[in-house]
């Protein structure tokens, strides 16, 4: 007699707050700790208004995936609401090969922001440490989604205070602000503001992820909408005031030539607190770097569970986790960090975000005009014209023109091998 194989579920174990801070952890560390020297290098004193302008286009499709994550609330969220709305299976496959490439090399990105700090404080190659915090955060991730969210709720709180005190500092303590032009163009204009815009759009990247942990989300048509939006609002108020205090403490020059910024900012103005900053923005980087993992695992696993990636990537163990595809992302990162410019990955991730979001606002839009489509959470509307997902679709679209052809070549190579992926899996 043939014996029954049990097969296991993801666990539900998400509520509000810890999904919320999750969307917060993940959208912090990405940016700001990591990549606020390089935008300061880009926009100048007018690195504030490069992160709210990034906001806004943030908001615009956060509020379509808060819809769409209401009516179709699963893991490779993208993957699902384009499939939903064209039923295309290649155009889907490519969506969801965009988020897995994206998150893939934000990742990457993080993990080499937090060897930077780590560097600073004990010295070491910068590759090896950022290959070695994959491993140790991928073995956390195949532990299971519990005992990740508890590292994610502490992690998210370190960080958050982290920034509000670095907010603190500059606006009431140590900045002289009328030094401080605050509304000088840098020497590239106002297309140096979009270029900035280009690459701090990575800082708000997160809210989307909220979405793909949707099955692990306790009555997550409801809860995955409201944590989305709590999110970005919480993540945008304290990159403004960030990136104003750290301007006045330390200048722009000196921001983008620094090594771990907001330490430095930190230092300025305390002696000997840049140890105290450095050590709460690994907290803040490893926090995300985890989320990006766990969202990784995820979108293969989903992909995988409809039958689009091989099988085995939707194998769930015991402890809950898809451990094939958690060690699968495991490798894949470890390979991006050997590019090791931080500023070039998080621009392919940035080109890949922008591509999969003018298809998710496109998916909403479609979805509007198609019977039986009952949301429970509406992006803001004129009748039944999604004014947002369509503003949404065109800023993604216009954005696409701020990438230089190297990445653009880079970023269609990665389609390339994800089409070869598809077609050599579905002949066989």
């Amino acid at each position: 007699m043939k014996q029954k194989v049990k097969r296991y579920k993801l666990k539900r174990e998400l509520n509000l707050f810890t999904t919320t801070l999750y969307g917060v952890g993940i959208i912090l560390g990405a940016g700001i700790y990591a990549l606020i020297g390089v935008a300061a290098g880009i926009a100048g004193n007018m690195l504030w208004l490069a992160f709210l302008l990034s906001a806004i286009l943030a908001f615009f499709t956060g509020l379509s995936y808060a819809e769409l994550a209401s009516s179709y609330p699963k893991e490779a969220a993208e993957y699902n609401y384009t499939k939903k709305a064209f039923n295309n299976k290649n155009l889907s496959f490519i969506v969801g090969w965009l988020l897995i490439m994206a998150t893939i090399l934000a990742s990457a990105t993080v993990a080499l922001g937090f060897s930077g700090y780590l560097s600073n404080l004990i010295g070491g190659n910068i590759i090896i440490i950022a290959i070695i915090l994959i491993v140790l955060l991928s073995l956390l991730n195949y532990h299971g989604i519990k005992e990740s969210a508890t590292f994610n709720v502490v992690g998210s709180v370190i960080e958050a205070a982290g920034l509000v005190f670095v907010a603190l500092i500059g606006l009431y303590l140590f900045s002289d602000f009328s030094n401080v032009n605050f509304f000088e163009l840098p020497k590239t204009g106002f297309t140096g503001i979009l270029s900035a815009v280009a690459l701090i759009f990575f800082a708000y990247l997160g809210f989307e992820d909220i979405a793909n942990v949707s099955e692990e989300v306790k009555n997550a048509r409801k809860i995955v909408p409201k944590a989305l939006v709590f999110a970005l609002i919480i993540s945008t108020i304290l990159y403004m005031l960030v990136s104003i205090s750290s301007i006045g403490v330390l200048g722009w020059e000196a921001l983008s030539a620094s090594k771990a910024p907001l330490a430095d900012v930190v230092g300025k103005a305390i002696p000997n607190a840049s140890i105290l900053m450095s050590i709460i923005a690994l907290f803040a980087t490893s926090n995300t770097v985890l989320i990006l993992l766990i969202v990784g695992s995820r979108i293969l696993y989903g992909i995988s569970s409809q039958g689009d990636l091989p099988k085995f990537c939707s194998v769930i163990g015991k402890r809950g986790t898809p451990y094939y595809s958690v060690f699968i992302i495991m490798a894949l990162v470890s390979l991006a960090i050997l590019i090791g410019n931080i500023g070039r990955i998080a621009m392919l991730t940035d080109l890949s975000i922008f591509m999969a979001f003018f298809f998710v606002n496109a998916s909403l839009i479609k979805l509007r005009y198609s019977k039986g489509y009952k949301p429970k959470f509406k992006s803001p509307s004129i009748g039944n014209f999604p004014i947002l997902a369509v503003l949404g679709a065109l800023s993604s679209l216009y954005m696409l023109f701020h990438f230089n052809k190297e990445e653009w070549l880079m970023e269609l190579g990665f389609v390339i091998v994800g089409l070869i992926v598809f077609y050599l899996f579905k002949k066989k």
